[in-house]
């Protein structure tokens, strides 16, 4: 049972148009590390391991940009002012004190946080320094050196390698170091033709639709069952069934009536915090960044749109392209999330026309999608995060356990009861488990 009228969820692939090659935009999920075994396993059950393409992310591509204290720098000629930003925040004799390739290690990563982090951590970045910078000192990151002017560093093996790094981080700048390093990663896949292709593929597989528009508003739990009351159409319906598998967001779960439900999940589902994410997708008449130099990745492009990327075009040239204007999470997505579409629209093209002045020529732009996550009345989010940034392993797995405990015959499934919310790889680990108590259950019925 689907309260919208669409399936997928926060997997939300947009096309301009009807046509089976029209171009796309991914407003929901569309990367997928290759690290994770239960997403990959599903798209090679699922006959779309040959539409696997690696995914460029941010920064990844020489001809992207970064916004630097010189304004928007090639990533490939970015080195020196990233290194001139480094030395405003550091004190003149400590930055003196430092390695040449410590100094590179701190550029970049401020360069990495300043594109990707929410903006608490942006503005605490010198405070993290002062003692992340001297362990790194003590650390030789020669081998991590790159680049035909040995200007750029690999960030990911530096602390994959050298944990000890961490120990100059704060809790949160620790976690979100995970994020940061895994959406930055080389290793990261997508898959052509669109994330929803997964979505359809495994709605394709199932015994019986999916009843879209049944809306739920209240959720009974019981020992041996649990009842579901609807809003369906105007009509409110209510129905009782052996179990019942409930992925909603706990966003939206907390404003529902649930009845049967002990103290303990009441505090978690009231509790689990979760991030915004606001999308901005642009059909355009044509590539224009290509004659430009840029074939892919992103640009960290800052202000409001914080990110800018680059998909892959496939399909007739004639139709467009689509540029992915911006991409912004946690405080700096309700810059734009808080305008109705069409004026978080023109906004996003006038920030970009900045960078892009044929954003603004006449018929440039065909036509807009976007989504605020956080305003989205089915998720009221992106991902959950209560157990993603400064928590330690046991707690991690002790909140992990609080959410995905069942009560009575209602069942709890999604990426904010597993080991690795905001990704696909965590939804399909919790339903796994899920699904297996739901059969035991069942079989202890019989």
């Amino acid at each position: 049972m689907e309260g919208s009228e669409r399936i997928g969820g926060r997997v939300y692939t947009h096309r301009f148009g009807t046509a089976h090659d029209a171009p796309y935009a991914e407003l929901g999920a569309m990367r997928i590390p290759s690290s994770h075994e239960l997403t990959m396993r599903y798209v090679k059950k699922l006959g779309l391991e040959s539409a696997l393409r690696p995914f460029r992310t941010i920064l990844s591509d020489d001809n992207n940009y970064v916004t630097t204290g010189k304004g928007f720098v090639r990533v490939k000629d970015a080195a020196a002012p990233l290194l001139a930003d480094l030395h405003g925040l550091l004190p003149a004799a400590r930055r003196a004190s430092y390695k040449e390739h410590t100094l590179l290690f701190g550029a970049w990563l401020t360069a990495l946080v300043r594109a990707v982090a929410p903006a608490e951590l942006r503005d605490n970045l010198a405070s993290e320094l002062t003692t992340l910078l001297p362990l790194a000192d003590d650390t030789d990151l020669t081998p991590y050196v790159h680049g035909v002017r040995a200007d750029r560093l690999h960030l990911g093996p530096v602390f994959r390698d050298h944990p000890g790094l961490r120990a100059g981080c704060s809790p949160r700048l620790c976690g979100f170091l995970d994020d940061l390093l895994l959406e930055t990663d080389t290793d990261l896949m997508c898959l052509s033709g669109g994330m929803s292709r997964i979505v359809d593929r495994l709605a394709e597989r199932l015994r019986a639709p999916v009843l879209m528009g049944h809306e739920v508003v209240t959720l009974h739990a019981e020992r041996d069952r649990a009842g579901v009351e609807l809003r369906v159409g105007g009509r409110e319906l209510t129905r009782a069934f052996s179990a019942v598998l409930c992925t909603l967001p706990f966003s939206v779960l907390r404003g529902m009536a649930l009845t049967g439900i002990d103290d303990d999940k009441r505090e978690v589902i009231s509790s689990v915090e979760y991030g915004a994410a606001t999308k901005v997708a642009l059909h355009c008449r044509d590539a224009f960044w290509e004659a430009d130099g840029t074939r892919g990745g992103a640009s960290a492009t800052g202000g409001r749109a914080r990110q800018t990327y680059y998909p892959p075009c496939e399909g007739d040239p004639a139709k467009g392209a689509t540029l992915l204007g911006s991409y912004a999470i946690a405080e700096d997505a309700d810059l734009l999330g808080r305008f109705p579409a069409q004026v978080r629209h023109a906004a996003a093209v006038e920030e970009l026309s900045l960078l892009y002045p044929q954003l603004k020529e006449p018929g440039a732009v065909l036509d807009a999608a976007s989504i605020a996550w956080a305003g989205n009345r089915w998720s009221n989010g992106c991902t959950s995060r209560r157990w993603r940034w400064g928590r330690d392993a046991g707690r991690c797995a002790d909140e992990m356990r609080r959410a995905a405990r069942p009560q009575g015959r209602l069942f709890f499934a999604g990426e904010h009861c597993s080991a690795t919310p905001a990704w696909i790889n965590g939804a399909i680990e919790s339903a796994l488990t899920a699904v297996t108590e739901i059969d035991e259950a069942l079989k202890g019925a019989r």
